[in-house]
């Protein structure tokens, strides 16, 4: 979709996601992930969040920037599915839907008057890649956005699904002590493609400017190696 088509991107979120791997499947899965939205020069006049201080939720309607398709197909396979069980693409959440749009539930930590970009909204929660274009805001009204009798589907079975996480101490005090963790949450949710059946494979994960890699053994995620990563290219200001 582009912006031509009536669609303008008012903000852009910048997180410590400078790639796809790892991003949690869902929002709020991972609490610690901090995300700080930074409207276009357009939209930067503070009237246009006037209020939105007082709501500790907000909705992000999103692009999924990197995962733009020509065609869809109507299946999809979940990765929590194993990957090989196809749904209908409306009973899920993939990426690639025939209009590459995302959307979120993020908790609203604060509202920033920056004197250069204007508000600034620092969030939690995200699920969201670094400079994702963000097309609107709304505020998360629990009266009516919230059905705790709401029905799961497949997606209930996977709910409470979380791994064992290995992080040798001398690794893990290489990562600055506000990451670790967020860190071993992102590991704990199991970052790995949902096709994946080999456990001697080593896996990378890209994550505020740190490399970590590690491996299944067994029924847990090991890490192999973590340090920092210097050409690794951040927008945000997490570190």
């Amino acid at each position: 979709m582009k912006a031509d088509e009536g669609w303008k991107i008012i903000a852009h979120i910048h997180t410590d996601f400078s790639a796809k791997f790892g991003i949690p499947r869902q929002s709020g899965l991972v609490d610690s992930l901090q995300g700080r939205i930074v409207f276009e020069p357009e939209f930067r006049n503070p009237d246009a969040v006037r209020g939105l201080e007082a709501f500790s939720h907000i909705w992000l309607l999103w692009q999924f920037s990197e995962a733009l398709r020509e065609n869809w197909t109507a299946t999809v396979a979940p990765p929590r599915l194993g990957g090989r069980m196809r749904m209908g693409v409306f009973a899920t959440r993939s990426p690639f839907r025939p209009n590459s749009i995302g959307l979120s539930s993020v908790r609203l930590e604060r509202v920033e008057l920056d004197g250069k970009q204007g508000p600034v909204l620092w969030v939690s929660g995200a699920d969201l890649l670094d400079g994702t274009p963000i097309y609107d805001i709304k505020p998360y009204l629990a009266y009516t956005d919230s059905h705790p009798d709401a029905e799961a589907g497949f997606a209930g079975a996977v709910l409470d699904y979380e791994l064992e996480v290995e992080f040798p101490e001398e690794l893990l005090e290489r990562l600055p002590e506000h990451k670790r963790k967020t860190v071993l949450e992102l590991l704990r949710q199991d970052p790995r493609p949902g096709t994946t059946e080999a456990v001697d494979k080593e896996y990378r994960m890209l994550f505020g400017g740190y490399d970590i890699w590690f491996r299944m053994v067994e029924d847990r995620i090991v890490v192999t190696n973590c340090f920092e990563k210097e050409n690794v290219e951040q927008s945000s200001s997490f570190s």
